[in-house]
């Protein structure tokens, strides 16, 4: 699993952070998972007593942020609603997608259960259509372990082409090696180069008529792919999104708006 007695324990915040005001933030770390995979404790592990929690704007889900320090930078770390998916079936599912489009973190982490990994590795992928800067943490291997299941760590990273951690969260197991995982993504020394699910030929050939004009629409900056995906399925909660984030910024050239979001 990759587990070490140097990589488990406590102490895994190496740059100290005493409890008070927020500090400057050098990165901002979005953290994502399914439901019960032992997300929240990896972010109370993380931060410790560096954390507050309140609401996302204009909704009534709860948003907990907090921040570590590691080799003298100081991460924000954003701790997403439970997901099982991006698709936005509920509110809980639109912020988390909402925000790892149009806040684009520095990082993502995905938090994935090692004990049924096939099943959170939809969202994985779903994150990966998204953002390339990605790293998954497969949690809970200690309990794998137990049920004598065994992850192949090398061969998934070989596969999703992101760092991939194991790690066993409540013992602190996995922690050093997550942080400095993150900080390689983060500060771009690591490079990724993300699977990305390839649709049918009739499905791509769209995307390479449309993904252009949703690159005007909303700059090189965003993940134009993706959002061409959405706009051929449809999503009308992304148009929303896509609307209310264009209400804020300068409008594209004549009818590309139109054209794209009618």
């Amino acid at each position: 699993m990759g587990l070490t007695q140097q990589s488990c324990g406590r102490g895994v915040m190496r740059d100290g952070l005493s409890k008070g005001a927020a500090p400057q933030f050098d990165y901002v770390v979005a953290l994502a998972g399914n439901p019960n995979t032992g997300k929240s404790t990896v972010f109370n592990a993380l931060t410790g007593l560096n954390q507050h929690t309140g609401n996302w704007p204009g909704k009534t889900v709860a948003r907990a942020e907090g921040w570590y320090g590691d080799s003298g930078l100081i991460f924000k770390l954003v701790d997403l609603p439970g997901a099982y998916s991006l698709l936005a079936n509920s509110v809980e599912e639109q912020v988390a997608r909402d925000y790892l489009y149009f806040e684009r973190p520095d990082a993502t982490v995905v938090v994935a259960d090692a004990t049924c990994l096939e099943r959170n590795l939809n969202l994985v992928l779903q994150v990966l259509e998204i953002t390339p800067r990605a790293v998954v943490c497969v949690n809970l291997v200690d309990e794998a372990r137990r049920k004598k299941i065994e992850v192949d760590i090398v061969s998934l990273r070989e596969s999703l082409g992101v760092p991939v951690v194991a790690t066993a969260a409540r013992d602190g197991c996995g922690l050093a090696a997550l942080v400095a995982a993150v900080t390689d993504v983060s500060s771009g020394r690591v490079k990724t180069t993300p699977c990305l699910v390839n649709y049918r030929e009739d499905i791509e050939d769209a995307i390479r008529r449309l993904e252009p004009k949703v690159r005007k629409l909303v700059g090189e900056e965003f993940n134009s792919r993706w959002l061409a995906l959405r706009l051929l399925d449809k999503d009308q909660t992304v148009i929303a999104a896509v609307r209310r984030w264009l209400s804020g910024k300068v409008r594209p050239g004549p009818g590309v708006r139109g054209e794209i979001l009618a």
